[in-house]
C-alpha cells in the first residue's frame, strides 16, 4: 500500500465554483417565454440575462422570496465559508452587501455600497463610501469599519487572504475614505471589493471573538432565522442604504440535485434556482425560463492530487489519467451531450480565449505513460470521489470505465453532499481524484489562476510549478493584450503538467418563475437582492 500523506490548510474551505451576474426582468418559464428549442450552444451559452421580455412596471411591494441555492453556506461569518454563489455566499451578499459589483455590460467594476474606487496606476486605490450608511445595528459604515472588516477577513483567513496580505502594503482610513497601498500593481483589485473580502461586517460583528461571531451587516436583509440543513430565513432591512427593500423576505433552501431545483423551480415551490448541470441548464432554457446565465471556463476539472504519497505526485500518471477520459463520452454518457466538452481552460465567451493546442484523448499515449509509471514502482490504484446521485454514479461508471480501459485498478468513493466533498477537497486535501469545478471567470482570471501558485494554501491539487507562478505572478499586472498572452501560456503549460483533467467550459443559470423581477449581481456568481420584487 502507498504511503499516504494528509496535509491541512489554515483556510476553512474553498471554492467549488465562480462567476458573474447581471440584474434584469423575467419572462415567463413554460410556453409563453421565448422559443430557445432552436438555440444552438453559443446561445444558450450567452452571458446576461437571457429570456427576459421587457419592462415588468412598477416594484410591488411584500412577499417571500424562495431561492433553491446550489449549496448551503453552514456559517454566515465570511472567513468561515467560501462567500460565493456556489458555496451559500448568496445569503452572506444579502446581509453584508459589497463594496463593488461587476457590470457585464460596460465588463467593468462599478461602486455599489462604495461610492467610487479609483487609481491612477493600479498601486494606489482610494476606495470612497457613500455618506451615511449604518449597519443594522445603527453604528456607521465609515472608512475604520472598512479596514476594521478587512483586518478581520485576513487575519482569520477569509478565502483570497494570501492574494490580500502578499500585496496590501498599507489600508489607511480616513472619515469616508481607505486608501490602500499596494506592493504592486493589481489590475482587478477591484473584483476583491465585490466579492467576499468586500462583504463589510460590523464592528459588534467580531467584537467577541470568533467563536461568538454575529452576522451584522449593511445589506438589504437581516438574519431572522436559520435551521441547518431545511432553510435560512433573512427579513427585509429597513435602514438599507438603497432603501428598504421591496421584499419582506428571503428564504434560502437546499434541495438534493439540480432537477430538484429545475423541478421545483416548474411548480412554483421556489421562485429562483440555482443551477449548473449542463442537461439541466439546458433544459431550464428550453423550457423558457428566464434568468442569469453565467459561462466559465473549466466548469468541470477532475482534481488529480498532486501531492506527496498520491498517485498524481507522477506527472506521468496525471497526463496519462488526462489521455485515458474523454471529456465528449462523458457528456454524452451523463449529460445526454449538454454541455461545452473540450480540453480549453477558459470559456469561449471569456475575452482572453484563445485556441491552443490541448491535450485531448488518446487511449494509447494513457497506455504508454501508466506503463513508464509501473516501471519505476507505482501500483497503479486510484481513487475516484464523486457525489451519490444518479447523474453523478453515471459519471462515476463512466470514468472508471476509462480508466480501466487504460490499465487502471479503480475504486470510486460517492458522497452525499457538496459540503462534504468540498471538506475533501480544500481542507483534509485527501483524495486521488476527484470531480470538481475552478469555474475561471470573463471578468478576472487573474483571480482564479493564483490559486495554482504553489504557495497558496487554497491550490486544490496542490500543484507546483515554477513556469506557472513565474506567469501567475506577471499576471498580475497586466492588461489587455499582455493579460491575453500570459494567459494563453498558462493554458499551454496546464496543457502539459495537467494540474487537473480539464472536461470543458461551464455555466451557472439562475432561472427564475414569471414572478421574479430586479435580481441584481456581482461576481463570483453572488445575487445582489435589494431591489429584488416579485409580482
Amino acid at each position: 500500500m502507498r504511503n499516504r500523506i494528509t496535509t491541512r490548510s489554515r483556510v476553512v474551505t474553498a471554492f467549488l465554483a465562480t462567476a458573474l451576474l447581471v440584474s434584469g426582468c423575467a419572462s415567463s418559464g413554460g410556453d409563453d417565454g421565448e422559443d430557445s428549442s432552436a438555440l444552438t450552444k453559443e446561445e444558450i451559452y450567452s452571458a446576461g440575462v437571457v429570456g427576459a421580455d421587457g419592462d415588468a412596471g412598477d416594484p410591488v411591494q411584500g412577499g417571500t422570496l424562495t431561492i433553491a441555492d446550489y449549496s448551503e453556506a453552514r456559517s454566515l461569518d465570511p472567513t468561515s465559508t467560501i462567500p460565493n454563489g456556489a458555496a451559500g455566499g448568496n445569503a452572506l451578499a444579502a446581509i453584508y452587501d459589497v463594496l463593488m459589483r461587476y457590470d457585464q455590460a460596460s465588463g467593468e467594476f462599478v461602486p455599489h455600497l462604495a461610492e467610487s474606487l479609483t487609481t491612477e496606476d493600479n498601486t494606489t486605490w482610494t476606495l470612497t463610501l457613500r455618506e451615511g450608511v449604518k449597519f443594522s445595528d445603527g453604528t456607521p459604515l465609515d472608512g475604520a469599519a472598512v479596514a476594521g472588516s478587512l483586518g478581520y477577513y485576513m487575519q482569520n483567513v477569509g478565502f483570497n487572504t494570501l492574494l490580500l496580505a502578499t500585496n496590501i502594503k498599507s489600508m489607511v482610513p480616513n472619515g469616508n475614505e481607505v486608501v490602500f497601498t499596494l506592493n504592486q500593481p493589481w489590475a482587478t483589485f477591484p473584483n476583491m471589493l465585490a466579492s467576499g473580502p468586500g462583504m463589510i461586517l460590523a464592528p459588534a460583528a467580531y467584537a467577541k471573538g470568533k467563536e461568538k461571531f454575529t452576522p451584522i451587516g449593511a445589506g438589504p436583509f437581516v438574519l431572522d432565522d436559520y435551521k441547518p440543513a431545511e432553510e435560512l430565513v433573512l427579513t427585509a432591512n429597513p435602514d438599507y442604504w438603497g432603501g428598504a427593500p421591496n421584499l419582506e423576505a428571503v428564504r434560502f433552501v437546499w434541495l438534493g440535485s439540480d432537477d430538484d431545483r429545475l423541478t421545483s423551480l416548474a411548480d412554483g415551490t421556489v421562485d429562483i434556482s440555482n443551477i449548473r448541470a449542463p442537461q439541466t441548464v439546458e433544459k431550464a432554457r428550453n423550457d423558457g425560463f428566464a434568468g442569469i446565465m453565467i459561462p466559465s471556463g473549466l466548469g468541470t476539472v477532475y482534481w488529480i492530487n498532486n501531492r506527496k504519497g498520491y498517485p498524481g505526485e507522477d506527472v506521468r500518471v496525471r497526463q496519462a489519467i488526462n489521455y485515458a477520459i474523454d471529456p465528449a463520452v462523458v457528456a454524452e454518457r451523463v449529460n445526454g451531450g449538454a454541455g461545452l466538452p473540450g480540453r480549453n481552460i477558459y470559456s469561449p465567451s471569456a475575452p482572453y480565449y484563445t485556441d491552443v493546442e490541448t491535450a485531448d484523448y488518446d487511449l494509447e499515449k494513457a497506455k504508454e505513460l501508466l506503463a513508464e509509471a509501473k516501471a519505476d514502482g507505482y501500483d497503479g490504484k486510484i481513487s475516484y470521489m464523486g457525489q451519490s446521485d444518479q447523474a453523478s454514479q453515471t459519471q462515476a461508471v463512466t470514468v472508471q470505465a476509462m480508466l480501466e480501459a487504460a490499465g487502471f485498478e479503480v475504486e470510486t468513493e460517492l458522497l452525499r453532499n457538496i459540503a462534504d466533498q468540498t471538506n475533501r477537497i480544500y481542507v483534509t486535501q485527501d483524495y486521488d481524484l476527484v470531480v470538481a469545478a475552478f469555474s475561471v471567470p470573463d471578468e478576472d482570471a487573474y483571480g482564479r489562476m493564483s490559486s495554482l501558485a504553489s504557495t497558496n494554501p487554497q491550490n486544490a491539487p496542490g500543484y507546483a510549478n515554477e513556469e506557472m507562478d513565474g506567469l501567475i505572478a506577471q499576471l498580475q499586472a497586466a492588461e489587455g493584450d499582455a493579460a491575453t498572452d500570459l494567459l494563453t501560456q498558462i493554458n499551454e503549460l496546464w496543457q502539459e503538467t495537467v494540474p487537473g483533467v480539464a472536461m470543458g467550459a461551464g455555466a451557472f443559470f439562475y432561472p427564475w418563475t414569471d414572478k421574479v423581477h430586479g435580481v441584481g449581481y456581482s461576481s463570483e456568481a453572488l445575487l445582489l437582492l435589494g431591489d429584488a420584487w416579485k409580482s
